[in-house]
């Protein structure tokens, strides 16, 4: 059975990355009917919402896209800021989701801005956390209470990736009911947003399926040492 969540554990975020990575190659290719670059949609969508004094940047690489809270910035990566395609303005159009999300306090992602440090904190600790736990319980054949600590603090980093998945897919639906209802794609260019933003938010899925299967395992191999 562990062998089986080990695979399971691996495999997941891998076909995740690559079925976002195919996908996003595949309508990258396609332009849009109106010629439009990400940036300006981008602009175009956040000026639609009276967000004028959020700045858009153009940062390196590729789907390096992010919403920045605390600078006010979207950024935008080599593959979307001047690119025409269909997948580029998908992308542009869910950052600007979560900009939406931020000037309106919806819930998931204000709880989400809240728990971030905490996160962060547990997100790289945990695992050496663990490491020391471990230790002191073969060194004094019991288990170590520092375990139990690892073990609360990946479980903070789970209920975070739960508390983003929402966010994610609710960007990813304000971005398509945007692009097609102010007439910026195709009603024959939407289905091509969507796969790609499907796409991009099962990585999300992956890696809490991922985090839950991990969790599973700490707990049971707490319990089989009592």
């Amino acid at each position: 059975m562990d062998w089986l969540l080990m695979i399971v554990m691996f495999a997941l975020p891998i076909i995740a990355q690559i079925n976002v990575t195919s996908t996003y190659k595949k309508y990258n290719k396609i332009s849009n009917s109106r010629g439009l670059t990400g940036a300006e949609v981008a602009r175009r969508i956040l000026d639609a919402n009276g967000l004028h004094e959020v700045k858009i940047e153009h940062i390196p690489g590729n789907l390096t896209d992010h919403y920045d809270p605390r600078d006010n910035t979207v950024r935008l990566s080599d593959t979307v800021y001047g690119s025409t395609s269909v997948a580029a303005l998908g992308v542009a159009a869910h950052e600007c989701g979560h900009v939406c999300q931020h000037a309106e306090n919806y819930a998931p992602i204000v709880i989400r801005s809240k728990i971030v440090p905490a996160a962060s904190v547990c997100s790289r600790l945990w695992y050496f956390v663990l490491l020391a736990g471990i230790l002191l319980t073969y060194l004094a054949n019991r288990i170590s209470p520092v375990i139990y600590i690892a073990i609360i603090m990946f479980a903070a980093v789970v209920v975070f990736q739960i508390v983003t998945l929402p966010t994610e897919f609710n960007a990813s639906n304000r971005a398509l009911k945007t692009l097609e209802s102010d007439a910026i794609l195709d009603s024959a260019e939407i289905p091509a947003a969507r796969k790609v933003l499907t796409a991009a938010a099962m990585t999300y899925v992956a890696s809490l399926v991922t985090s839950l299967i991990q969790l599973f395992r700490l707990l049971s191999m707490v319990s089989r040492r009592r």
